[in-house]
């Protein structure tokens, strides 16, 4: 069991340090987004795409990062009693404060699938049917079988228009990132406590 728990704990620290690390430099996109924006309003024809595009990358930059931030312990805490604690003490208050992430996320999670199934065309209740037709139908026609469960595609309701799916997309597997991130985090604070180290 130890065994299956170290290369869970391994693989998803290896996938998000990979992801987050590419995610980083997301920042230097949208940096080069929104000074492209600056001259274009100054100099040239303002486009109509730029904050949207600085919006989108952000939002990537946010969910994409956010796993490796939490693997490398650089989220924001309270500090005013979790500071004095010992490694010991921190281990045991982590490792229950976790479910109530586990909670969160799961709830962020749901919402995000309904939210990206709704993007590609799904109109019911839930999301789930959604997802196991359009995979089913991957797995049996290929991308043609897939979209044949995709209907009237969702987009902002701005000037340029661009369509949701792909940071909803995004926005899915972000959350889910930080679950997987998550359960190995709460493994290594189990394990911490019972003497053994990951």
């Amino acid at each position: 069991m130890l065994t299956l728990v170290r290369t869970y704990v391994k693989f998803v620290d290896g996938m998000n340090r990979f992801i987050g690390r590419i995610a980083m430099l997301l920042i230097f996109v949208m940096m080069a987004i929104l000074m492209y924006s600056v001259i274009s309003k100054n100099f040239f024809e303002p486009s109509l795409m730029t904050l949207e595009i600085a919006q989108f990358t952000m939002v990537a930059y946010f969910l994409l990062g956010g796993p490796y931030s939490m693997q490398m312990g650089d989220h924001v805490r309270m500090d005013l009693l979790y500071g004095g604690w010992s490694d010991m003490t921190k281990a045991a208050v982590d490792s229950v404060m976790v479910i109530f992430l586990f909670v969160y996320l799961g709830v962020l999670l749901y919402g995000a699938l309904g939210s990206t199934a709704y993007s590609l065309g799904f109109f019911g209740s839930n999301p789930f049917e959604f997802w196991g037709d359009f995979f089913g139908g991957f797995l049996t026609g290929g991308p043609a079988g897939a979209a044949e469960h995709i209907g009237f595609l969702e987009r902002t309701p701005t000037a340029w228009r661009p369509y949701m799916w792909p940071i909803k997309s995004i926005m899915t597997i972000g959350i889910f990132l930080m679950l997987l991130q998550a359960i190995a985090v709460w493994f290594r604070d189990i394990a911490k406590l019972r003497g053994v180290e990951l």
